[in-house]
């Protein structure tokens, strides 16, 4: 079953993309745009991100490096990070944003889920408020991996994209566990 966690964003999207009919760590990828000057090594593969003159081209460009990772992947199923109701700041361009990639997945026929990132943080650290410092504790304990260390980022307060990419790690466990259960695998 291949299928992807996605944590979007305008800024520091991130996909997990999970292949495997058990969960393991070592069945994913993890794809996100390099922001700094980053070390890009499997599982972690950085892009450069897009240039764009536009929100509307900026939305396109974002959806199509997603679906891009997504059919490169096989995926068959997406589960994507719900809003954050206390967001703030240009909140109607984060919600164009992941609109757009909602609509695109389901034009292509990718079946897809929003899980709420309560939900995502309980189901990784078991508390629903958790910090992005915890979640990376969670990710560590579980998986044995630095990321600060596997992308050579020597400051540990610079937490895009690992955050993201540790939020899609658990976006795509959670999907992933859950259509198990659908499924009576």
């Amino acid at each position: 079953m291949n299928v992807a966690g996605i944590d979007y964003s305008l800024t520091s999207p991130a996909v997990c993309v999970h292949s495997g009919d058990s969960w393991s760590y070592d069945n994913c990828s993890f794809h996100f745009f390099k922001t700094k000057k980053i070390v890009s090594t499997y599982p972690f593969i950085g892009y450069d991100y897009p240039e764009w003159d536009c929100d509307q081209k900026r939305y396109e460009n974002l959806s199509a490096w997603t679906l891009d990772v997504l059919f490169y992947s096989n995926v068959t199923k997406a589960f994507i990070e719900g809003y954050a109701f206390g967001a703030v700041g240009r909140v109607f361009n984060i919600a164009e944003n992941g609109g757009y990639l909602k609509q695109r997945l389901w034009l292509c026929g990718i079946e897809q889920d929003t899980v709420p990132p309560t939900v995502i943080k309980k189901f990784a650290t078991g508390k629903g408020n958790s910090s992005k410092e915890a979640m990376y504790e969670s990710f560590v304990e579980e998986t044995g991996v630095n990321v600060f260390a596997s992308l050579d980022i020597p400051d540990s307060k610079n937490w895009n994209p690992v955050s993201d990419i540790v939020d899609a790690y658990y976006i795509a466990k959670h999907g992933f566990e859950n259509e198990l259960q659908r499924l009576n695998l």
